[in-house]
């Protein structure tokens, strides 16, 4: 039953305060510290003592259920019948009903309350800590509701400043959570009393839980923010630089579903785009006025700034900062590797397209070696790290992707560079050969059991189709030999649609019958294969949609004269396969098309760079 801020991971202990109740000169274990009553901190926890048991029972359970539903007529009428009923808590954690109420996100209960410890010359009672050495303004901050941390700061201003056993805010809380508007609020209320370390911490916490905004507002008061380190040394751009800005994952890569959700949340991304590259312009600005000696430590220490930008596929982050200093395209580490280096084995293509945007210095660094004489295109027969791998799905699909890198990278580089061994005696080719073995081995396989599993049904709808053209429904003429209802249209639509489902059910056989005894060299991933199982895929919904159709049209044939609504409820109830066959195969159909003709734009440069002046603001 205990509301325990400790389930979010955060240690508190609180100092203490008076009480006339039972049990207030007890002191109250917390942890390794003991938390005394007589300073006026503490709930009264008269109702867990032993002679408070029945009191707990009567009305301490009964309050904190009226608090969570936010019954004000019952919480006023146990608080009238217990004054004291404000001062105690209702759980082991230590909490009150005001915690309790604003836990529970219940505004017009907690003005109540605040009214009543008004009346009573309680102001304490806002101030009393849980176990964790929380007040219910911080559990008005964990909620995120404006209105009820307003309503207990009107009354007393001090709350924001109180912190709880491990030395945290309301605020910290509130920016930890990603609540934007009670971190703006509270920040008003609290900013004065913070000191340097706090302030940074929070600037930070606003950055990692993407308030960006409010991360701007902070470091245009204070500008100091932006080259200051934290606990790690890292800087508030390092934060940035290994946390992407927009989702990076190209839309040729997602199913059709996905693309959906994706493009319905898109105005909410783009203002968070704008919010977070115009903190990161402001950040960079900042640094770029230091010294020269001092700008490099910023940018190089604890990590390599751009190197983490590109290992996160963050673009967009680069791009600004390579917009306002173009020189950092030359940096590399101590491994001789660039943002494009890092791009290829972390497989980020909108980072490594960059490289089509900067002329000819995409030769210069298309040259360097690391100290394992590795050159770009061994880089790109590595296998990236799996999260990468697996953006595309299916063995097949992620082969192809993996080949079509290496081509790309192949086109970049010297006619040198294909031949060249490193000091494992491996050419690039021989490299992502050895590589590539195991995914190689996976994608046939699962080309494999997927052409399998779809070959049974199309060679049943064939062999019906084939069987169905010398049974035509009706029957024929004895003499002639003439279909009895030739003339109908219904008759046209069976013949039509039996030839159809007929010749599709063939092809589709023939498609899964190739990918079946392919070769599954390493190139006929890129294009002969995918386009076999995409006609595969095709032809057999045509066949089930064909063969559906011809036995709707029989029916409406045997049934002409009787009721017509049996044939029709049947062809309705016909379509309910063909939607479940397109439900559940589309998507592998529109993934595989897009790995395979989408890609081909998958380089391509974006014009990101250098569209438009960039200046920097005067100090």
């Amino acid at each position: 039953m205990a509301a325990r801020i400790s389930d979010v991971k955060i240690d508190v202990n609180a100092a203490s305060s008076p009480s006339n109740s039972p049990g207030a000169d007890k002191g109250v274990e917390v942890g390794n510290s003991t938390l005394d009553q007589r300073d006026g901190l503490v709930p009264d926890q008269y109702l867990f003592t032993d002679e408070g048991r029945i009191s707990y029972i009567t009305y301490g359970v009964p309050l904190y259920q009226a608090a969570m539903k936010g019954d004000v007529e019952e919480v006023g009428r146990i608080i009238g019948q217990n004054q004291q009923a404000l001062r105690q808590s209702v759980t082991e954690g230590m909490e009150t009903v005001l915690h309790i109420a604003a836990l529970g996100k219940q505004v017009q209960l907690v003005g109540k309350l605040v009214e009543w410890i008004k009346a009573q010359g309680l102001k304490v009672a806002l101030r009393l800590r849980n176990r964790d050495g929380n007040t219910a303004l911080s559990f008005a901050a964990i909620s995120g509701i404006v209105p009820l941390a307003e309503l207990m700061v009107n009354e007393d201003q001090s709350l924001p400043k109180i912190r709880n056993n491990a030395r945290v805010t309301p605020l910290h809380l509130a920016a930890l959570l990603g609540h934007r508007d009670m971190v703006k609020y509270l920040y008003e209320h609290t900013d004065d009393d913070l000191t340097d370390a706090e302030r940074h911490g929070i600037f930070i916490i606003c950055i990692r839980t993407g308030l960006y905004d409010v991360a701007f507002d902070m470091q245009n008061k204070e500008p100091s923010l932006a080259t200051k380190r934290g606990s790690y040394q890292e800087t508030a751009l390092h934060v940035l630089a290994q946390k992407p800005l927009l989702f990076s994952v190209n839309e040729n890569q997602l199913g059709i579903y996905s693309r959906i959700i994706s493009r319905s949340g898109m105005n909410h991304d783009s203002l968070k785009l704008d919010q977070a590259l115009q903190l990161v312009k402001s950040l960079w600005e900042k640094v770029l006025q230091q010294t020269h000696e001092r700008m490099w430590s910023l940018v190089e220490h604890p990590t390599v700034l751009m190197l983490d930008a590109a290992e996160a596929g963050n673009v967009e982050f680069l791009v600004q900062l390579i917009n306002l200093y173009p020189d950092l395209i030359w940096r590399v580490n101590g491994q001789k590797q660039s943002i494009f280096h890092y791009a290829i084995l972390y497989r980020h293509e909108s980072i490594f397209s960059l490289i089509q945007e900067i002329g000819s210095i995409k030769d210069l660094i298309a040259t360097y070696e690391d100290d394992n004489n590795n050159n770009m295109l061994h880089l790109a027969a590595r296998l990236p790290p799996q999260d990468r791998l697996k953006i595309v799905s299916g063995a097949a699909l992620q082969m192809q992707r993996e080949l079509l890198w290496f081509q790309e990278v192949e086109r970049l580089v010297q006619p040198s560079c294909r031949e060249q061994r490193n000091n494992e005696h491996f050419t690039p080719w021989e490299l992502f050969m050895e590589q590539h073995k195991g995914l190689m081995k996976e994608g046939e396989e699962w080309m494999k059991k997927t052409a399998e599993s779809s070959l049974m049904v199309p060679t049943l709808i064939a062999t019906v189709a084939f069987a169905s053209i010398f049974t035509v429904p009706g029957g024929s003429k004895d003499n002639s030999g003439e279909p009895n209802f030739l003339r109908r249209m219904s008759f046209l639509v069976f013949v039509t649609s039996d030839a159809t489902a007929l010749f599709s059910a063939l092809a589709s056989i023939l498609m899964f019958l190739s990918i079946l005894t392919s070769r599954y060299k390493e190139h006929d991933f890129i294009k002969r294969l995918p386009f076999m199982l995409m006609i595969g895929l095709a032809t057999f919904f045509m066949s089930i949609g064909s063969v559906i159709v011809a036995f709707s049209a029989t029916v409406f044939i045997i049934y002409y004269h009787g009721h017509l609504w049996v044939p029709a409820a049947i062809a309705i109830l016909g379509s309910v396969p063909i939607a479940l066959f397109a439900s559940l195969n589309l998507p592998l159909f529109i993934d595989v098309w897009n790995s395979t003709y989408g890609s081909r734009s998958l380089f391509h440069p974006r014009n990101k760079l250098f569209k438009q002046p960039y200046h920097i603001t005067s100090p």
